[in-house]
């Protein structure tokens, strides 16, 4: 993808003063200047800004804007038609490329004129696609785009414009991402400072659109209501009691409310409140309980949207909200509807007129509900989705919205169809869906049945089931991309809901919209499971079986599994159990083994029940061509497997589906078909965020586990749980053997920004490693606690607690210990502090609390201290800022929140100040931080101070032992940098 890389380039400083005064010829005595045109587009001007910016930050010096370029050389940034291309008339390659070029087309190419000059042209078919050609060129300068900020190497470069020659056009017209509400990982806590930050990155990442989905009459992102309860600024008079996640409420999701100062191990310090949430909610949490603030938060939601989706206009960034269909009435409005005509008509109007006066919109959409994706969905019930969308449809004309309309949903369309909302609504509504079993099925094929508007592909950037270890999906990202351009989709998003711990994945998916040669050959002679997704039931005890761990992992939806066995002939073993359903009829499943039925109508849970094993033995199945395959199929839910055994002619083979490693049986295999090899994208990748130190092996080591990972987590209630695991931890450990590894390249990587890379990878492995010992640590505790409560004799029974429980429960805890001291070494963002939230609300009340007042109870006193987890930090000092922003708008100040993860008592830190200066300029200035609360601190920079300049920054904090730290890690070298914005 960047087989163009590198190249220096280099020039003399200049101050920003210049710039600031406006645009200036060239003079002779600088050697290389960035061309824009006289009559530059806001964006084109922000494109050349962007040049200068990341010119740089890789070799030092600041570079000249100028109308012309004179005798020196230079960077042309500008839009097919403008002046500043005119001397490409005497190119006629070059000016036929340009005149060919679409709307989102660039050319990025390198013309030694006959005075020996060297011009980069960097060339748009519109000033979008002239933003897209800058940033294309700062990655050939070894800049690195994702969700959560930049990636600038350590080692600068020295001066030479570097020979390009690029045409790039987009494989979609709409290419972006799809950040879901519900938990705290994701959206939920953004702010609009953390808003703004993302959707900044996607022009950089080559992407287009940004879309959020809402939970009906519980999330504010979008509100329900009438035109004549919206003001004229788009606030609100009627609304209903909603919210965002907050710490201070209960969950359905598995989640239970804590204060934040309750949290453990240092973690409290990430917080300034202990009812954390998103800004929209500050003192309103867990939800308001008037009128005037269910008001409220909608009022502040719609102003945040509003600065943010302006933002986004500004960059070519299309965005796209919208509701569950049918649409669902908030109880304050419906008793007003009984004398409409065409009330669910009247509502849309309602939710359009606030739209339009609140913020900008390019779509609004209608998700499907999402028991499309197992129930039996009748032809009426789909009628009721079709007509509530129809009611919609003449609603955005009668208000004039000036956004269009889709479909989205779990699925593209009902069981009995799945094309078919795009043959039953007009051909204005663009129909779209997220991938099935969370990511795990192929983009749905029937996108290739819908023709005549736009079809958008959603894959899974991450699971939700493993919201809370790390993921590494790059090939499947590029099957995903692939499978949807092959269906013809126009559009290709990912869903998600963390940031930086998805980097890999989400540039896959952003080079894959744009780009999809050169992958290396697929590697056709694996086998594994076809599709679904793996499940742990969290169930103890199975039924008709001494092998609990085998039974209590399934995989679930997929379409088969492939085996790869010499010719000849074999025994097979299907395990199987119930770990959901408690009635027959629900999970009704064909098998066939080498296509021929060997099950036809197996009820799990009709023949033995739930949580009960069941197995079934296949005499004399013939391999041919070195395969054999067993396929599923079924419903109304999808089938599920607990294990396979193929054996005979020499060959044998036992899979625990879902599960790890246990006993001689191997760990559920990655999915076959593979997904198209990433070797080349980590190759890039770790060279450019670790350094050519260790990238090499370093990207060998992950590319390796893409897609393989080892999935300690689950959904338990809700995401990212886990369960006690039953194997011993001798043999689960050889499932993270890559983890060691990984770190014994640590002591080779060189520079600071590359270790604080390094180490925030690497403790993201540790800590998804530290989570797999944890849960059979937790096993252990279980059992011994299960033989206490088998003693009748409350003296023996006290006294066994004493001396087995409890060694355990200590055993745990330090377990548990080890594994959040990782965890806060990832914490870079608002997602990592929801994972944090997840462990102390979601998993530590059955895991620990619980189980601590019941074995206090039978020893008759309070658990010491070593039994209970620690309240302090004992981690290396880190600075926490969440919010990253690269650009600012000229009227806005830069708010800074920053927060301190050390040993001291919180807010004992002996000083701390944001250092900044105009890009380029020798002094510092200032800012001392100002303490919030906790350990959390916080600075502004007036836009008065500013003054329309672009600027860098960094902050330094004296921590304990009167150390010094900073951030980011490469300051003051490589400092954080902020351009003015369109």
């Amino acid at each position: 993808m960047f087989e163009k890389l590198v190249c220096a380039f280099a020039a003399l400083s200049t101050s920003m003063a210049a710039f600031a005064a406006g645009i200036e010829a060239a003079s002779a005595e600088r050697e290389t200047v960035i061309v824009c045109p006289r009559k530059a587009s806001a964006l084109e001007s922000f494109a050349a800004r962007e040049v200068r910016r990341y010119v740089y930050v890789r070799t030092g010096e600041l570079l000249p804007i100028v109308r012309s370029a004179g005798r020196a050389d230079a960077v042309v940034v500008a839009s097919k038609g403008d002046r500043a291309l005119k001397p490409l008339t005497h190119d006629r390659d070059i000016e036929a490329l340009v005149a060919q070029l679409g709307r989102d087309d660039y050319l990025v190419r390198t013309r030694d004129t006959k005075r020996g000059q060297r011009q980069v042209y960097l060339v748009g078919g519109s000033d979008v696609a002239t933003l897209y050609a800058a940033y294309r060129f700062a990655e050939h300068l070894g800049v690195r785009f994702y969700l959560d900020g930049d990636v600038i190497p350590d080692k600068t470069i020295p001066l030479a414009l570097p020979d390009l020659d690029e045409r790039r056009s987009p494989l979609f017209e709409l290419r972006g991402i799809q950040p879901f509400h519900d938990f705290p990982e994701g959206p939920d806590w953004w702010n609009a400072d953390e808003y703004k930050a993302v959707v900044a990155q996607l022009p950089k990442l080559g992407m287009n659109f940004f879309g959020l989905h809402t939970y009906p009459n519980i999330e504010p992102t979008v509100w329900t209501g009438l035109a004549e309860d919206v003001g004229p600024d788009g606030s609100v008079k009627v609304s209903y009691s909603t919210r965002y996640f907050s710490t201070a409420m209960d969950l359905g999701w598995g989640f239970a409310k804590r204060p934040t100062s309750d949290y453990a191990c240092g973690a409290a310090a990430l917080f300034d409140r202990d009812d954390y949430g998103s800004d929209v909610m500050c003192g309103l949490t867990p939800q308001p309980s008037t009128p005037e603030g269910n008001n409220e938060v909608f009022n502040r939601t719609g102003a945040m949207f509003r600065d943010v989706f302006t933002l986004a206009r500004k960059l070519g960034v299309k965005t796209c909200v919208g509701t569950e269909t049918p649409l669902a009435v908030p109880g304050t409005v419906s008793g007003r509807l009984e004398e409409r005509d065409k009330p669910v008509q009247d509502l849309y109007e309602g939710i359009f007129t606030r739209i339009m006066k609140t913020h900008p919109l390019d779509y609004y959409w209608f998700w499907t509900p999402e028991g499309w994706t197992w129930e039996d969905t009748t032809e009426a019930q789909v009628q009721r989705t079709v007509d509530d969308v129809l009611a919609a449809r003449a609603a955005a004309k009668n208000v004039g919205a000036p956004f269009e309309l889709a479909t989205c949903g779990w699925v593209l369309g009902p069981q009995y169809d799945r094309a078919y909302l795009g043959k039953a609504l007009p051909n204005d509504v663009n129909v779209s869906c997220i991938s099935r079993a969370v990511g795990h099925d192929p983009v749905e094929p029937a996108f290739a049945e819908v023709e005549g508007r736009g079809k958008w592909a959603i894959p899974w950037l991450e699971d939700d089931p493993a919201m809370t270890s790390l993921q590494l999906w790059a090939g499947r990202m590029r099957r995903d991309a692939r499978d949807a351009l092959a269906y013809g989709c126009t559009g290709l998003m990912g869903i998600h809901w963390r940031t930086r711990i998805l980097g890999p994945n989400v540039a896959t998916l952003a080079q894959a919209a744009w780009d999809q040669t050169g992958w290396p050959e697929e590697k056709r002679d694996r086998s594994g499971p076809v599709g679904g997704v793996q499940v742990n039931s969290g169930i103890r005890d199975i039924g008709g079986t001494d092998d609990d761990p085998l039974y209590q992992t399934v995989r679930y939806s997929m379409k088969a599994y492939l085996f790869s066995a010499p010719n000849g002939r074999y025994r097979v073993t299907l395990h199987f159990t119930e770990p959901y359903h408690t009635a027959k009829d629900m999970r009704v499943m064909t098998v066939t083994i080498q296509g021929k039925t060997v099950l036809d109508g197996l009820d799990v849970y009709a023949e033995v029940g739930k949580d009960h094993a069941l197995s079934f033995t296949f005499e004399d199945v013939e391999a041919r061509d070195g395969r054999i395959e067993v396929a599923f199929a079924g419903g109304p839910d999808a089938p599920c497997v607990a294990g396979i055994v193929v054996e005979g002619a020499g060959h044998a083979e036992r899979i625990n589906c879902g599960g790890g490693t246990y006993k001689d049986y191997r760990a559920d295999p990655p999915q076959s078909p593979p997904h198209p090899p990433a070797d080349d994208f980590y190759r890039d990748w770790a060279l450019h965020a670790f350094g050519a130190e260790v990238g090499k092996d370093a990207a060998r080591g992950l590319s390796d586990v893409d897609g393989r990972l080892p999935r300690p987590t689950d959904w338990v209630h809700g995401p990212g749980g886990y369960v006690p695991d039953a194997r011993s931890w001798d043999d689960v450990q050889k499932d993270y053997a890559f983890v060691d590894a990984f770190a014994a390249l640590r002591p080779r990587v060189v520079g600071n920004g590359n270790i604080e890379r390094f180490d925030y990878w690497l403790n993201n492995l540790e800590f998804l490693r530290a989570t797999g010992r944890m849960k059979c640590v937790w096993h252990t505790y279980n059992a011994a606690i299960e033989n206490v409560k088998a003693e009748e004799n409350e003296a023996k029974k006290r006294r066994v607690a004493r001396e087995t429980a409890l060694p355990r429960r200590i055993e745990l805890i330090r377990a548990v210990e080890a594994a959040y001291g990782y965890l806060l070494g990832t914490v870079t963002t608002s997602g990592a502090m929801g994972t944090t939230a997840n462990l102390e609300g979601h998993t530590f009340p059955g895991m620990l609390d619980k189980p601590g007042e019941e074995l206090a109870q039978i020893l008759g006193e309070p658990l010491p201290a070593d039994a209970q987890l620690r309240e302090t930090y004992e981690g290396p000092a880190r600075l926490v800022v969440t919010a990253k922003r690269t650009c600012l708008g000229s009227a806005e100040p830069l708010a800074l929140k920053v927060t301190l993860l050390d040993e001291i008592p919180l807010g004992a830190a002996a000083g701390g100040a944001v250092h900044w200066r105009a890009l380029g300029e020798d002094a510092y200035r200032v800012k001392p931080l100002q303490l919030s609360a906790r350990n959390t601190y916080r600075a502004e920079i007036t836009a008065a101070e500013i003054s329309g300049r672009d600027i860098e920054y960094y902050v330094e904090v004296v921590a304990s032992g009167g150390k010094t730290i900073r951030w980011p890690a490469s300051a003051p070298r490589i400092n954080q940098t902020v351009v003015i914005a369109p």
